[in-house]
């Protein structure tokens, strides 16, 4: 409470609850989701016109060129992809296996996956948006991809049965997340046993200042809400899992923060803080990386 106050006399954003978070959350990609629908797209983990860039700039070093040499589902489906990786890649995915995808968005990683699952599995997409649900199924259409399923609900309230799939996957997801304990007991409770967490996501690899946290453009963007490294460690350990790693697929340079600035809302910022000064903040502060981890 101390810290609130602290932050809000020095002139910061106030901190966000979890219901505006998710709000936050839920517009910014709901906008970027009917932009597809409607033809004008936009891409980049902020949804667009955030701190990752967008179309209209094409500054967007952490959504950039992850599925060079994958042979996309359909064209609408790949400029969709808001994510900060590939965990299709990165993950063991085998025929007959069902896979579940946490914020599957225009649900590209769900339908690259259901090809990797097939024949006999399933790749489940679960999100909260309504706009991105339609995008997905209108892309699962396009693609002609039977053995993928769209559901609407929330991360922190998996709407499966416990023991329902063999791998979770999420891609830029999870540091959305306001109550990320309640996301990993849920991944949890619905793997199978020896079911596989495979998420790509961002991780902060040091602390970044208390009134960054606050800023709306840095939650809906990514950056903000991330997780130290070893604390994704810790927090899948609590939830019950084994063999928890983190490993740094992408790391950003100065010259992407100064790119990934220019596209931010210097009214977003707290009082008296100006880019260079957020550049310096940020700087060596975070990265995109891949989190395994396995149910016993």
């Amino acid at each position: 409470m101390a810290t609130d106050q602290k932050a809000t006399e020095q002139g910061a954003p106030e901190r966000m609850d979890e219901q505006q978070v998710r709000e936050a959350v839920r517009e910014r990609y709901a906008a970027s989701a009917t932009s597809l629908l409607t033809g004008r797209s936009e891409s980049g983990c902020c949804g667009g016109g955030g701190c990752c860039g967008s179309a209209a700039t094409a500054v967007d070093p952490i959504s950039s060129n992850l599925y060079e040499g994958t042979q996309a589902p359909s064209d609408t489906a790949l400029a969709a992809s808001l994510g900060c990786g590939n965990p299709t890649a990165l993950a063991e995915l085998r025929p007959g296996e069902d896979v579940l995808d946490l914020g599957s968005g225009g649900g590209l990683d769900v339908l690259l996956s259901a090809r990797r699952v097939a024949p006999g599995g399933t790749a489940y997409g679960l999100d909260m948006t309504d706009e991105m649900l339609e995008l997905a199924r209108r892309n699962q259409a396009e693609s002609g991809i039977e053995n993928a399923r769209f559901v609407k609900g929330t991360i922190e309230d998996v709407p499966l049965p416990d023991a329902s799939v063999d791998v979770v996957i999420s891609n830029c997801v999870i540091n959305l997340s306001p109550d990320k304990d309640t996301v990993l007991r849920e991944a949890y409770r619905v793997l199978r046993p020896e079911g596989r967490f495979a998420v790509s996501d961002i991780v902060l690899l040091r602390d970044i200042p208390q009134e960054l946290r606050g800023v709306v453009r840095l939650w809906t963007g990514c950056i903000s809400g991330a997780l130290r490294d070893h604390e994704f460690v810790e927090k899948l350990t609590a939830a019950g899992f084994e063999d928890a790693s983190v490993e740094v697929t992408r790391e950003y340079s100065r010259d992407d923060l100064e790119a990934m600035a220019e596209v931010t809302d210097v009214a977003e910022l707290p009082e008296g803080m100006a880019l260079p000064e957020l550049v310096a903040a940020l700087d060596g502060a975070f990265a995109s990386a891949f989190v395994r981890a396995r149910k016993p």
